[in-house]
C-alpha cells in the first residue's frame, strides 16, 4: 500500500537528528536511572486496535461531509488500515462492524494476512435498523416490550460472535442506544431485566476462549434514561453473567469531570476491566483524536494501567473509537495511535519507588510532581526509534502525504455525496 523504498528515503532524512535527539534523552534518562532500551522494547511491542468505521469520515445529527477516496467496503477498509499499521507498526489489528462490515470470512482472513493484520473484538449493532431487518428498534432492541424485537437483537450478535470465531475474533462489544426520552416512558426496572434476560442468552452463546464487553455511555441517542449508562451499571452486568462478561470503558462516555483513572483502578481491583475505546471529548460524546483535549488524563488512565499491569487475569483490549469529521481519517487514526502509545512510555517513566513512598509519607505535592516529571519527559525519540527499528516511518504523517496514497485511491474510489446526517 506504502512503497518501503519511500518510507526507507523519508527516514533517512531523519535519521540522523532521530539518533542524536534519541542519545540526549538517553543520557537525561540514564541519570534518573532509567534504560532507555528498555522503554524502546516496550514501545515496539505496544499495540491498539483500529476500528474498520474510522477509516471512513464521520458526521454530526446535521450533516456529514464526506473525503476524498472515502472506502467503499470492508475491503478498503482493511486497505486504509494496512496503510496506518504499515506506517506506525503500532495498529496491528482492527475491529469489525456487523452488518457494516460483513464479508465471507475467509476473505477477510485472506484479505487481512496480505495486509499483515489480525481482527480485534467484534461489535454488534441494534442502534440502526437495517434495509433487511423486519422488526425495528426505534424503542430498542435487546431491553425492547417486544420479546420478538429482542430474540432478534439476540440472534443478531450471536451471528457477531459466528462471524469473529471464523476470523480469529475472541470477543464481542455490546453497545445498544437503548433508553427513553420521556419520563414514564418505560418502567426503568423492567427494562433493564430485559437487556440482562438478552445479554444472558448471548452470553450462552459465547465460546469457551470468548468475552463480552458491556460498553456504557450516559445519553444518546435517548435523552431521558439509557439503559447501559455508567460504569456502575456495566460492572452490574458483567458480575451477573459471569466471568467471561467485563466491562469496556470509552473515554469519552462520561458526565464532565468524571475521575476515569478511578473507575480503571476500581474495574481492574474487581477483576471486570475488559480494555477501552480511546479518544478524546470537549463535550459530550467521542469525536476527537485520543489526546487532543486532556493528554494529561489519559497519561493518568495509563499511569493506573502501568501500575497494575501484573495483576492476575489482567487481559485489555485497546481500542480506538473515533468520528473523524474535518481531518482525512487515516491521518487521525495514526495520530491517535501515536498518542496512545505516547502515555503508556510516559507511564512506564513514572518512579514507582518514589511515588509510593511520598504516597506513605502523605506528601502529596512530590507526588504529584512524579507523576508530573513522567507526563512532561519527551519521549518522542523513543517512539520515533520504535517505529524505524520496526521499518515503519519515523514520521507517518509526513511518509503518508509525500505517498500520495489519498489522491492514488480517490481515482478508484467513487465520490460520495454528502448532505445526510449520522456518524457514518
Amino acid at each position: 500500500m506504502i512503497d518501503p523504498t519511500l518510507i526507507e528515503q523519508q527516514n533517512d532524512t531523519r535519521r540522523a537528528a532521530l539518533q542524536s535527539d534519541y542519545d540526549a534523552l538517553a543520557a537525561q534518562l540514564d541519570r534518573r536511572g532509567i534504560d532507555i532500551e528498555a522503554l524502546t522494547a516496550r514501545a515496539e511491542d505496544f499495540g491498539v486496535a483500529v476500528p474498520s468505521w474510522g477509516t471512513g469520515t464521520g458526521g454530526t445529527r446535521f450533516a456529514r461531509f464526506p473525503g476524498e477516496g472515502e472506502p467503499r467496503d470492508i475491503f478498503d477498509k482493511l486497505d486504509d488500515c494496512g496503510v496506518i499499521h504499515h506506517l506506525t507498526g503500532a495498529t496491528p489489528k482492527v475491529s469489525l462492524h456487523i452488518p457494516w462490515d460483513k464479508a465471507d470470512p475467509a476473505l477477510l482472513r485472506e484479505k487481512a494476512a496480505q495486509l499483515g493484520l489480525g481482527f480485534d473484538a467484534m461489535n454488534s449493532n441494534t442502534f440502526q435498523d437495517q434495509p433487511d431487518q423486519h422488526l425495528s428498534y426505534k424503542f430498542g432492541s435487546l431491553s425492547h416490550a417486544d420479546a420478538a424485537t429482542r430474540a432478534q437483537a439476540v440472534e443478531h450478535n450471536l451471528e457477531c460472535i459466528e462471524i469473529g470465531q471464523k476470523i480469529g475474533s475472541r470477543a464481542l462489544t455490546v453497545w445498544i442506544g437503548d433508553g427513553s426520552n420521556f419520563p414514564g416512558q418505560t418502567s426503568l426496572s423492567k427494562q433493564f431485566d430485559r437487556y440482562l434476560a438478552s445479554m444472558q442468552d448471548i452470553y450462552a452463546g459465547l465460546p469457551e476462549d470468548w468475552r463480552i464487553f458491556s460498553e456504557h455511555k450516559m445519553y444518546e441517542p435517548a435523552f431521558y434514561s439509557t439503559v447501559v449508562q455508567d460504569w456502575g451499571t456495566s460492572l452490574m452486568i458483567a458480575q451477573e453473567l459471569g466471568p467471561k462478561a467485563q466491562c469496556l470503558v470509552d473515554l469519552g462516555h462520561h458526565a464532565p469531570n468524571t475521575n476515569i483513572e478511578m473507575i480503571v483502578a476500581r474495574l481492574i481491583r474487581a477483576g471486570k476491566l475488559g480494555g477501552f475505546h480511546f479518544n478524546d471529548s470537549k463535550y459530550g460524546d467521542d469525536d476527537l483524536d485520543a489526546g487532543t483535549i486532556e493528554p494529561y488524563r489519559l497519561f493518568l488512565v495509563f499511569n493506573e494501567l502501568v501500575e497494575l499491569e501484573n495483576t492476575s487475569g489482567l487481559d485489555l483490549a485497546h481500542m480506538i473509537d473515533q468520528s473523524h469529521n474535518v481531518t482525512d481519517p487515516i491521518e487521525s487514526l495514526m495520530i491517535s495511535a501515536m498518542e496512545i502509545e505516547r502515555a503508556f512510555i510516559q507511564a512506564s517513566l513514572v518512579d514507582r519507588g518514589a511515588l509510593a513512598d511520598y504516597q506513605a509519607a502523605n506528601d502529596a505535592l512530590m507526588a504529584s510532581a512524579t507523576l508530573r516529571q513522567a507526563f512532561r519527559t519527551d519521549v518522542e525519540p523513543i517512539l520515533a526509534m520504535a517505529r524505524l527499528r520496526k521499518n515503519a516511518a519515523v514520521d507517518p504523517v509526513a511518509t503518508y502525504r509525500a505517498s500520495g496514497y489519498r489522491v492514488k485511491v480517490a481515482e478508484t474510489r467513487p465520490k460520495v455525496s454528502g448532505g445526510s446526517g449520522g456518524i457514518v
